[in-house]
């Protein structure tokens, strides 16, 4: 796995837009899977930025959400519909019939994630798949003891995520308990991912993703089994690492993303 550090989180945003934009520009019609979070706000900000500066064009960009709450209306504050579209879709010019986002409302929510898989398949498969990290090591909803062949399903979160994640509703209690989120499996078949942490807090979990053993119960572990995996961490996230001077001397070898569009 690559891994890329940067001094704060800002920085890191910054050099996870460039690197998603550098395909963008190698692929216009790239197909990107998206993910949620207050980690990618600015790297989103980012992307905009460079859109409004007439140097990123998103209108042949397909986008898949990672996941989605089972039962919050689209229109809630805290629906992963209304974030994407408040911190990006809105401010950019991507077809609105381009944007794919899990259905965690649908009837039939087996029959929804088995159409997500092909809607997947069917346009090519994804291209780069960005990802944030729990505090346990899970990335989307794929919570500790999922299965690393997973692929998208209804999954019920566990006390941890619901706990970091009540800040946003304002109690535990109203935190959804479901979600509907591509699975280990469906992220492993991205043909790059992109792994993006920031915050001290993390850095018990990015250790154990990138240096521990490969275990259903920390499943951002599987990403040492990709074979075009990149981690682009703040000081404070790599701040655990053992072998983080090693990580600082390989990278200055290799191409500096924030260049990219320079």
């Amino acid at each position: 796995m690559r891994v890329i550090i940067r001094k704060n989180a800002q920085a890191a945003c910054v050099t996870a837009a460039r690197l998603i934009a550098s395909l963008i520009h190698q692929k216009p019609d790239a197909v990107l899977g998206l993910a949620t979070g207050g980690t990618p706000v600015n790297c989103y900000a980012e992307l905009i930025r460079l859109h409004r500066c007439g140097e990123l064009d998103f209108s042949r960009v397909t986008s898949f959400n990672l996941d989605e709450y089972v039962g919050l209306p689209r229109e809630h504050a805290q629906s992963f519909y209304s974030f994407m579209h408040e911190n990006f879709f809105n401010h950019v010019n991507i077809d609105p019939s381009r944007i794919h986002l899990p259905n965690g409302n649908a009837e039939d929510l087996t029959k929804a994630c088995d159409e997500y898989e092909q809607s997947i398949a069917c346009a090519g498969g994804i291209d780069l798949q960005l990802l944030g990290i729990g505090s346990d090591g899970h990335i989307a909803f794929n919570e500790p003891g999922s299965s690393l062949a997973s692929r998208t399903r209804v999954k019920t979160l566990c006390h941890e995520t619901i706990r970091d994640n009540a800040r946003f509703f304002g109690s535990e209690a109203a935190v959804p308990r479901l979600s509907v989120t591509m699975g280990v499996g469906s992220i492993m078949d991205a043909r790059q991912c992109l792994l993006l942490v920031t915050g001290e807090k993390k850095a018990a979990a990015i250790r154990s993703a990138i240096e521990g053993p490969v275990t259903s119960q920390v499943t951002a572990s599987a990403l040492q089994f990709h074979r075009f995996a990149t981690a682009v961490l703040d000081e404070p996230a790599a701040s655990w690492l053992s072998r983080k001077s090693h990580c600082d001397f390989a990278e200055s070898s290799m191409p500096d993303p924030d260049e990219i569009l320079r």
